[in-house]
């Protein structure tokens, strides 16, 4: 019983990260039209790091520091979200959202492999056989050209390649920093920040200043990113802790579906093809096929 609903919490949490890193995404694009990539991770990171510092004497009341696993939680947090924000946004700026989460897609095959490798986590033939219909639907989804990345190089595309390397690695380390210490709320903490510690770092030798100058619009939507950014990270730390990540990494994964969604609402760069609803139903297929694999 306590395994089923441990189960149902992690489907719930994986899918609910999803959704907030997709609208990430889009909110990136808004603040693009005002400020440098590199720039806006000096604002998104550091933003919700300060919400998260304040409320953390609440949520880690009780907690006991395994110090064992403080420094794979600091490895990480070099990594995720650091680095991992400031090639999206870089991605983002040249490629828009939507193929930046299309390529980015590619993670769980990554995540999924090292978990078995590393965490000798079980992989059925057809949570496998589930797992790439819903790289496929995404990918039927998201890759097609669009207003917001006609201009686009082929080098551009080694950014969200890039990433989907890093993201498909993230998430089995903070497995095993999990196995030893299974609090998320302090492995999220501790990983935003050494990442605000990083991206304020590349800020101050980039221009000379840890305060980024901006027009206020560009800080608000970089702020607001930040928060969606970082409850969509918490959610899926939650989501590792409650679960495997053969069945977190793909639910994760989905997260271009509420970019395009969102896209389609919001940016107007998205319109309803017959493929989109062919990858939609593969991606919901695909999902279906890990959860009852």
């Amino acid at each position: 019983m306590r395994q089923n609903l441990a189960m149902t919490a992690a489907i719930a949490l994986g899918i609910a990260a999803a959704a907030f890193l997709g609208a990430g995404l889009v909110l990136t694009q808004f603040g693009l039209r005002y400020i440098h990539p590199l720039s806006g991770a000096a604002i998104s990171v550091p933003s919700f790091t300060i919400v998260f510092i304040l409320i953390s004497p609440i949520l880690l009341r009780g907690e006991t520091i395994v110090w064992h696993a403080v420094p794979i939680f600091i490895a990480v947090g070099l990594v995720f979200p650091a680095v991992l924000t400031i090639i999206t946004f870089a991605s983002n700026r040249a490629l828009g959202p939507v193929v930046t989460g299309a390529l980015g897609n590619l993670s769980p095959l990554l995540s999924v492999g090292v978990a078995v490798l590393l965490l000798h986590e079980p992989l059925r033939l057809v949570q496998f056989g589930g797992l790439m219909v819903a790289v496929l639907g995404v990918l039927a989804i998201t890759v097609t050209r669009t207003d917001d990345m006609r201009d686009w190089r082929t080098w551009a595309l080694l950014l969200p390649l890039g990433a989907s390397v890093m993201r498909g690695f993230i998430p089995p380390i903070i497995k095993v920093g999990l196995e030893i210490w299974p609090s998320p709320i302090a492995a999220g903490l501790t990983g935003y920040i050494v990442s605000t510690l990083t991206v304020l770092m590349v800020e101050r030798i980039r221009t000379g200043r840890f305060i980024v100058r901006a027009p206020l619009a560009g800080k608000l939507w970089f702020a607001l990113n930040g928060i969606c950014n970082g409850i969509g990270t918490l959610l899926l730390y939650a989501a590792l802790g409650a679960g495997p990540v053969s069945l977190v990494a793909p639910l994760y994964a989905t997260y271009p579906l509420f970019t395009v969604g969102l896209s389609v609402l919001f940016l107007g760069n998205v319109k309803i093809t017959w493929r989109l609803v062919v990858g939609t139903a593969l991606t919901v297929g695909g999902v279906v096929l890990v959860l009852i694999g």
